[in-house]
């Protein structure tokens, strides 16, 4: 199947609301021209547009910033990747006998999209829409993994979302490293006394995501590590083929 036809306009569209985001949600149009080299008339013409339809917003010091209506956009398609998730979810959920969760990388964050439950009693749960630090959870261990060592160094600078203390950079690198070299990272009780969860990121997705299986620490041993960690990757290759498959159309 040949390439679909780009935009120009829609093209550069994009990447004005991508460096918005790079930027940390607002920026002078004069930088945003910069950093994805536009003629700052251009920039500044589609910023225009894109405040009058609310998804960027002019700030009273003349800089741009993401707008309320895109909130409405990430939280419907946010909804639909979950939802298209689900099925896997659900059969490794039932498979496993433990709770499964997907995850989106959220610039400083992760945030849950989608969660299938585990069929016992005694189960773990977690909010879809819940942002957590990427330092303490497995699946933003995971993602962490996934990217070049200085960009995971600078995102663990960054004050985590959650208010709590500032992590030890250089032994979570560390801990990344080995996660990398076995193919999944741990969650050692971190987030909640009682509860492990093991979780691998999901290649070729719509942003860096992470898959995580999470149940009591005694049922998830260092002895069942291996098992669950093949069937989390078998679960993400098929959610990045789903994903893939969606791309080609």
């Amino acid at each position: 199947m040949s390439s679909p036809q780009r935009v120009q306009s829609v093209d550069r569209t994009l990447d004005v609301l991508e460096a918005l985001a790079d930027a940390g949600g607002a920026a002078r149009s004069k930088d945003l021209a910069t950093a994805i080299r536009l003629p700052v008339p251009t920039v500044h013409r589609i910023l225009g547009t894109l405040a009058a339809r609310g998804i960027v917003l002019q700030l009273a010091d003349r800089s741009y910033s993401l707008g309320p209506r895109l909130v409405r956009l990430g939280a419907v398609a946010a909804h639909q990747t979950g939802a298209e998730a689900q099925p896997l979810l659900a059969e490794l959920a039932e498979s496993l006998g433990e709770t499964v969760n997907l995850a989106f990388f959220t610039r400083d964050s992760m945030t849950y999209v989608a969660q299938a439950a585990s069929p016992r009693s005694m189960r773990m749960f977690t909010e879809v829409g819940r942002r957590v630090p990427l330092h303490n959870t497995g699946v933003g261990k995971a993602v962490l993994a996934a990217l070049p060592v200085e960009e995971a160094r600078g995102l663990l600078a960054l004050p985590p979302v959650d208010g709590g203390p500032a992590p030890d950079v250089e032994a979570l690198l560390g801990e990344i490293a080995r996660a990398r070299e076995v193919g999944y990272a741990v969650d050692d009780e971190e987030q909640e006394v009682g509860v492990r969860c093991l979780a691998v990121a999901v290649p070729g997705g719509p942003a860096p995501a992470g898959l995580s299986v999470s149940g009591p620490s005694s049922r998830l041993t260092p002895q069942t590590f291996a098992e669950v960690a093949r069937a989390l990757s078998a679960t993400a290759a098929g959610l990045a083929e789903r994903w893939h498959a969606y791309d080609r159309g």
